[in-house]
């Protein structure tokens, strides 16, 4: 049998491992510490986190701010709202940019250059808020649901990323299916789609975490209490409590809820769900995007 060649690390190796070790764990507290100041923040007796002193465990367990937050008949029905809007938002714009990603990929199509840089003028330059405005209202999207969903099928920055992701594809695949009698909507449906899916759900991603934190639109283009997106309640709600009177303060303390546990708790109530569903995608994201972002 062949010997095992037991050789010793270099003493300069050894030490090289244990930097890295002690980088990483510095960058994974950087990153995860204040995440979890703000959790414990919001868990602890408000009037007790005035004093400070929190760092890693509550001292008095209270779950009043999110009590306060989530028995709101508003902010449960903005849930409904703000998950109808990522729902249907999410696959309709991933399909429209992805379709529109496949045609610019392709060779044969004309002025496909002049097209493509009109695209990405449009990330440069805009007509601002008031024309964009007016174009909404001829358009009768205005206190409507689909002014979410309509406005924002197009990413460019997304688009891009697929154009380059499929043009990284061999030819040879598409002239194939072409030469076996596939048109464009079978190559696209068939072939593109599931051979896109690291890059498809890497958009996804970003067009998901759009739509859930988006609220700015909300108060732009809404006046119906019933299309408020949880993000625009939970914005009330913190402007409600820091523009308290001094009663209704003096109420509130007596509650244990005060504007910084309240923000603290809607931090954690907009950024969990998000936490929850980006492990299942992870593996598909660092794929996607580096894959996606290698042409120009």
């Amino acid at each position: 049998m062949r010997a095992v060649n037991h050789k010793k690390k270099p003493a300069s190796d050894f030490f090289l491992d244990i930097f890295k070790v002690l980088f990483l764990a510095l960058v994974v507290i950087i990153c995860v510490y204040p995440f979890w100041n703000i959790f414990i923040v919001s868990i602890n007796d408000a009037t007790d986190a005035m004093r400070g002193g929190l760092y890693f465990l509550p001292r008095k367990l209270s779950f009043a701010s999110y009590k306060d937050i989530l028995t709101r008949s508003t902010f449960l029905h903005s849930i409904l709202v703000t998950l109808a809007r990522t729902l249907v938002g999410t696959p309709l714009a991933v399909l429209v940019t992805t379709a529109l990603a496949y045609v610019l990929s392709r060779k044969e199509m004309l002025w496909k250059k002049p097209i493509t840089l009109i695209f990405i003028f449009t990330m440069y330059f805009g007509g601002g808020l008031v024309p964009y405005y007016m174009v909404l209202k001829n358009l009768g999207m205005l206190d409507h649901f689909i002014v979410y969903i309509f406005p924002n099928l197009v990413s460019v920055y997304n688009m891009i990323l697929v154009r380059n992701y499929i043009e990284g594809m061999p030819d040879a695949i598409f002239e194939s299916a072409k030469i076996d009698g596939a048109n464009d909507l079978v190559i696209f449906f068939r072939m593109i789609l599931p051979l896109s899916k690291p890059i498809i759900m890497t958009i996804a991603l970003f067009v998901a975490i759009m739509h859930w934190n988006s609220w700015f639109d909300a108060y732009l283009y809404t006046n119906s209490q019933n299309l408020k997106v949880m993000q625009s309640i939970l914005v009330e709600i913190l402007n409600q409590y820091q523009t308290a009177g001094a009663n209704q303060a003096a109420n509130r303390a007596a509650s244990n809820i005060t504007p910084d546990s309240i923000r603290m708790a809607a931090t954690m109530v907009a950024t969990i769900p998000i936490i929850l569903v980006y492990p299942f995608i992870q593996k598909y994201f660092v794929k996607g995007i580096m894959l996606g972002s290698v042409k120009s």
